[in-house]
């Protein structure tokens, strides 16, 4: 429990350390109008409360992100506490709240446009094309899990395609409807349900003071499967330290902050709060391995079980909860923010229900029709989840270079997301040359591709260093 407790002070201590550095760094303007009020238009530009805010985009980039990829990152052994931690504190932090920051500053740009405002118009479009296929396949992998868990739960003929249509009803209507009406009012919900369940396990851990890996022991590999750490870990846990889909729900945020200052607590705090809660179930999921094997494949059976025998009754309506709204609540915003992606893109105001329809129909159409490939094969289905997770992380490299350019732009110091830039390529790229999803090289020729994959973009980058000091 030494190394456990030392991660868990390490997440507050770099909240209010390495965070506030980075806030300084970029400046705050207190007097600045925000676009909530600037552009406000009820229906995605409002006011809201920033607590409200708070727990509006911590559930948004939570879903089942800190809790599955965090068990099943915890089959690597110590190595995955330390992950959380330097992921959450030193990328995932910064990544979200610097896009959170620039989509304000920016008033209220979508990723694409920020992506391609500092990496040029042509990777623009390419942006555009490919966060909204992600969106589109976020929602569609967090619709089959919850709606199979729901037919589980309630009478035959209730089965999984009546809870698909009911989850999609759901989607529809949290994608047309302005946010303040049903994301305003139960997501705050969830996301008390969600960490009230965190809390609860912490405690819990601290009671039982269950056998955990401690740095002492070494950071040896102890996954079952004996898959290596480097790059699996790091898209395995993904949302838990850093994920490229945070950066997409910034935006939906940055539009109702009411005052620039909150930026930093909302985005950045949000992550740290994240990454706890990944923490807190990597920890869970170390004791739960130790007691019953590391065979368990499938992470909610993880969580039924560590809730109901931790929380008791109280635990297995959370483990409800958790399982089954948080994977539906990140589905429903990825949706909305695909179709703001695509309104920017085609310059669409979204007062009118009729354009918002116009872009929700199509991109309906397309999950549905996923959807049901994923439905019919089990194996369609795991590759779509195996892409989908390379694909997250993959657009956090893309925002990381481009966070990045910006930093140099504004001569402040681009260390602080250069590193993680370069760091994740290297993840990204061997990950593709490795999987079986991917190229299916040797492991030693995949780390050799994924570093002149790596030092190609960090040349990138040193040309475009000059270029800009020649500007002045």
């Amino acid at each position: 429990m030494v190394t456990f407790t030392c991660c868990f002070i390490a997440l507050l201590v770099g909240y209010f350390t390495y965070g506030k550095l980075v806030e300084k760094m970029v400046g705050v303007d207190r007097a600045w109008k925000t676009p909530a009020y600037t552009l406000q238009d009820g229906v995605d530009y409002i006011p809201m409360p920033t607590w409200k805010i708070f727990m509006i985009q911590f559930l948004n980039i939570a879903g089942l992100g800190p809790i599955f990829g965090a068990i099943l990152g915890a089959k690597f052994g110590t190595a995955s506490f330390l992950w959380i931690v330097l992921g959450t504190v030193f990328a995932g932090g910064v990544h979200d709240f610097l896009a959170g920051h620039l989509s304000l500053r920016m008033q209220g740009a979508s990723l694409p446009e920020i992506i391609g405002h500092y990496l040029g118009h042509r990777f623009m479009q390419f942006m555009r094309a490919f966060t909204i296929l992600l969106m589109v396949l976020v929602g569609v992998v967090f619709v089959a899990g919850p709606a199979g868990l729901l037919a589980n739960l309630t009478p035959a003929a209730l089965d999984t395609t009546f809870w698909i249509l009911v989850i999609f009803l759901y989607y529809i209507l949290a994608t047309l409807l302005p946010i303040d009406k049903i994301i305003g009012k139960i997501y705050p919900l969830f996301a008390a349900a969600l960490l009230f369940m965190a809390v609860g396990i912490l405690v819990m851990l601290y009671v039982h003071q269950p056998a955990l890996p401690e740095l002492t022991d070494g950071l040896n590999n102890t996954h079952p499967d004996g898959l290596p750490i480097f790059p699996i870990m790091f898209v395995s846990i993904a949302c838990g330290a850093i994920s490229g889909f945070h950066a997409t729900q910034s935006p939906l945020m940055a539009r109702c902050l009411t005052n620039e200052q909150h930026a930093y607590p909302v985005f950045y705090g949000a992550m740290i709060t994240e990454g706890i809660v990944a923490l807190i179930w990597a920890a869970a999921a170390t004791y739960f391995f130790h007691e019953n094997g590391m065979g368990e494949n499938n992470a909610a059976v993880v969580v039924d079980a560590v809730t109901k025998e931790w929380l008791g009754t109280v635990g297995g309506i959370l483990a409800i909860l958790g399982v089954i709204a948080a994977p539906i609540t990140s589905g429903d915003t990825a949706f909305r923010s695909a179709r703001l992606m695509v309104a920017d893109f085609l310059h669409m105001d979204q007062k009118s229900i009729s354009k918002r329809l116009l872009i929700c129909i199509p991109m309906f159409l397309i999950a549905v029709g996923i959807l049901i490939y994923s439905m019919k094969d089990q194996d369609g289905f795991d590759m779509i989840w195996r892409y989908f997770a390379w694909s997250n992380q993959t657009l956090a490299v893309f925002t990381l270079w481009a966070l990045s350019m910006y930093l140099l732009q504004q001569k402040k110091p681009y260390i602080v997301t250069l590193l993680p830039a370069l760091f994740m390529t290297m993840v990204c790229a061997t990950y593709i040359f490795v999987a079986p999803e991917g190229f299916g090289l040797s492991y030693s020729v995949s780390l050799l591709m994924g570093g002149v994959v790596t030092l190609i973009c960090l040349v990138l980058f040193w040309i475009n260093r000059q270029r800009v000091r020649k500007l002045g």
